[in-house]
């Protein structure tokens, strides 16, 4: 799948580590079911999806183990910063990551959390497999060789 453009979003949470530890195959939009107060929180942008990891559970798609800090200004119905959180995808792509979680055996992981234009939290979830440590250290020489490429390249000019 071709990479989107970047589009007008605010981006709020971001999991940096998640395209260095793993190959990401496809990359899937999703909406969350939040509370108020979990909403709120997050337009704060102190919340983080580093370690979280998407489940199943009773055919639905569950984000486990993300972190929203319970909301300063809240009251006691405030939420529990990490609970685990229905995504809201089609009937499809649960299938389809379902069949690739059992079967495959890989893993869907978050890259992202945003508010797109129109004031709604989504996020970008994406199918991965694991890398190994030779597989991180390839994308790094790759990487560093791409860098030094470019160093000669412009220097050339």
């Amino acid at each position: 799948m071709a990479k989107k453009p970047e589009l007008d979003r605010t981006v709020v949470a971001q999991n940096r580590k998640a395209r260095h530890n793993y190959f990401i195959e496809e990359t899937f939009e999703a909406g969350l079911a939040l509370t108020g107060t979990e909403v709120k929180s997050l337009r704060g942008g102190r919340s983080t999806i580093a370690e979280s990891y998407v489940t199943e559970e009773g055919g639905e798609a569950w984000l486990v183990n993300a972190n929203i800090p319970i909301y300063a200004a809240g009251n006691r119905n405030n939420h529990e910063p990490r609970r685990a959180r229905k995504l809201l995808l089609h009937r499809g792509q649960i299938n389809k990551l379902i069949g690739a979680i059992q079967r495959e055996g890989r893993t869907v992981v978050p890259l992202q959390v945003y508010f797109n234009p129109r004031g709604r939290a989504k996020i970008e979830i994406a199918l991965a497999t694991g890398k190994q440590a030779h597989d991180k250290r390839q994308s790094i020489k790759d990487r560093d060789w791409q860098r030094q490429r470019a160093r000669m390249m412009s220097s050339r000019r």
